[in-house]
């Protein structure tokens, strides 16, 4: 008989091969590459898929927290100064820069747009930054700033894909599923992979830019709500107590093990752990949800409001998340795609109040995370899935808003902490914004980089599915090494 350990085992001794011959839990997996039942007998027993497990090197960082701004900031406007497009601002766009280039919503001759925002030097390293976001400023020298991201998609849905699954089209895991798979979690009562939506829209690709795809569902992004019960039907059914929960619970755990031994399925394993994991959860997740509990001058840093809904009480209770041992921690916050299509999508005061629901949290996330000695091993990641064009946006062109077009070619993301260098700006684009011209850096860079940092070689870190090896990176990537500290 196929027990149940070792056809998880199998299913998944590609982990992280390479020169460490490690599987699932750090297990040496060398006898079950002969395929064989009978070397199932010497393995110790898995009990839980999300339990901590070592990376293949030393790591410089243990846990995420990523700020995705679904639509994607314009970078012009925020992070990437080009006096020059200032200057040259209502001129027509060159045409040998135009040439066989295709736009999501501008056709013929569109005009140069220069940002109306002024942008000062800020920190001792002197990062360019824009007055839309003064109080990241304080925090400048905690910035690694890559100005030269480029992606190959330039609609919403595919390019969040491949931002988080390395493709443009579903099925793929996300980066928080690689992330767990690989290290599992410090907590045995939260999931390992959180999720935290705000400004009340799921991101551009759904739940696919948090899924699991191929991989054991045990290690999708589980989303918690700031308002309300933290997780969905977590709460018991009216009628129920914890005795007789756990009575039931009991009941089907035995059924699964028979089935699991009989069919020898790993979703049946999956199912067990999410079962314990949710009778867990309706004790610790409340109690690490209640930002109440928290000082009043940090409820006021972050500009949090204990009851509410937002992406400021999200970035506190990323930092208690990850404070309570949750691997990685994907915050979405939607209204970031700035077309001048209305006031709030505008270049201007759109940009400022939008800016302001970001620019105060994530600078109080930094310094806390500084402040508890979090930061050092927290890798911070911040932006969209592309860039916004140096021009303005077709549709929009001749009206009061101004608004910019979608553009893959290049733009900004930034990180901190987790072993980059703070204080870098890396990468370089043209005087007009249109091409990076130094240190190009394409998103599968961007993800291999991650993973280095957190202890694994992109290249090794794969899954065997349907008879091929696959990884975050597809086949592509190369580490970024002058972002690391």
């Amino acid at each position: 008989m196929i027990t149940s350990d070792w056809y998880l085992q199998q299913q998944t001794r590609r982990h992280f091969l390479g020169q460490t011959g490690l599987g699932l839990g750090g297990i040496a997996l060398s006898g079950l590459l002969q395929d064989r039942p009978a070397a199932a007998a010497s393995l110790p027993e898995v009990r839980n898929p999300m339990s901590a497990r070592p990376s293949q090197f030393p790591a410089r960082a243990r846990r995420v927290i990523y700020l995705h701004l679904t639509g994607s900031p314009p970078n012009l406007d925020m992070y990437d100064y080009k006096p020059e497009l200032v200057r040259r601002n209502g001129e027509e766009t060159p045409e040998s820069i135009l040439k066989g280039k295709r736009f999501a919503f501008t056709t013929g001759v569109p005009r140069l747009m220069g940002t109306p925002f002024r942008f000062s030097r800020q920190g001792e390293s002197g990062m360019w930054m824009s007055e839309v976001i003064p109080n990241l400023h304080q925090v400048a020298d905690e910035i690694c700033m890559v100005k030269s991201m480029f992606t190959d998609q330039f609609n919403h849905a595919p390019a969040e894909l491949m931002a988080f699954s390395g493709s443009p089209r579903p099925g793929r895991p996300s980066l928080g599923a690689w992330v767990t798979y690989g290290l599992g979690s410090e907590n045995d009562n939260l999931p390992g992979f959180v999720v935290l939506i705000s400004s009340g829209t799921q991101p551009n690709a759904g739940q696919n830019s948090y899924g699991s795809g191929f991989l054991p569902s045990v290690y999708q992004g589980v989303q918690c709500r700031s308002k309300g019960d933290p997780v969905l039907y977590v709460s018991d059914p009216a009628g129920m107590d914890r005795e007789l929960r756990r009575d039931t619970l009991d009941a089907l755990r035995d059924l699964n093990q028979l089935q699991m031994e009989e069919l020898g399925h790993p979703e049946t394993l999956t199912r067990i752990a999410q079962y314990e994991l949710a009778f867990r959860m309706q004790t610790s997740v409340p109690e690490v949800m209640d930002i109440s509990r928290e000082p009043q001058h940090l409820l006021q840093a972050y500009g949090a409001e204990p009851g509410a809904a937002s992406f400021a009480n999200n970035c506190l209770l990323a930092r208690r998340l990850i404070e309570q041992g949750v691997r990685y921690v994907q915050l979405f916050d939607w209204g970031w795609d700035f077309h001048g299509t209305r006031p709030d999508e505008g270049i201007g005061d759109g940009l400022v109040r939008k800016c302001a629901t970001m620019d105060r949290p994530v600078a109080a996330l930094l310094k806390d995370l500084r402040q508890r000695g979090l930061l050092e091993d927290t890798l911070v990641i911040c932006g969209g899935e592309f860039g916004r064009t140096p021009f303005r946006e077709g549709r929009t062109s001749s009206g009061a808003i101004l608004g910019r077009d979608h553009y893959p070619d290049c733009y900004t993301m930034w990180m901190a902490g987790g072993g980059v260098k703070g204080g870098l700006s890396y990468g370089e684009t043209d005087e007009l914004g249109f091409e990076t011209v130094e240190n190009q850096v394409h998103l599968h860079d961007l993800q291999a980089t991650i993973l280095h940092l957190l202890g694994f070689d992109h290249t090794q870190l794969v899954y065997r599915f349907q008879g091929r090896d696959f990884r975050l990176t597809d086949v592509h990537g190369e580490v970024v090494q002058a972002l690391l500290a």
